[in-house]
């Protein structure tokens, strides 16, 4: 199963920073954690790396139902999108909901799962 939902686009990667977190909004997610692995990877490795950011995006509602559903889910949680620049393309990954499915036996959890699946997609649709 694939993990991950990849879309490429034709922003540039500050704009798609900007640009994600804003439809994230607008699906109800809002933004926990912003990691700029690019400057983390320099600072403790004194490594260079390509543009590269992990946003962790959580909706209350779904993950409140999660949780309620089952305790360990939170290992899955938040959300985690990246943006990222390869070879002159800008490229934004968002996790797959579906994932959980597949690892999960729990029917409540399948549920959510969908229903997160539709509005990670129509996140990465208006982008």
């Amino acid at each position: 199963m694939n993990y991950g939902i990849t879309k490429t686009i034709e922003l540039s990667y500050e704009q798609a920073i900007e640009k994600v977190t804003e439809e994230l909004k607008k699906e109800g997610f809002g933004v926990l954690t912003t990691i700029d692995v690019k400057e983390t990877l320099k600072k403790k490795l004194d490594v260079d790396f390509q543009k590269y950011i992990i946003l962790g995006a959580c909706n209350p509602p779904f993950a409140y139902e999660a949780l309620k559903a089952e305790e360990q889910i939170g290992l899955l949680l938040p959300c985690n999108f990246i943006i990222y620049e390869k070879e002159g393309k800008t490229f934004v990954s968002a996790f797959n909901p579906s994932v959980i499915s597949s690892i999960s036996n729990n029917e409540k959890l399948k549920e959510i799962s969908v229903k997160l699946n539709e509005k990670i997609n129509k996140v990465l649709d208006s982008i």
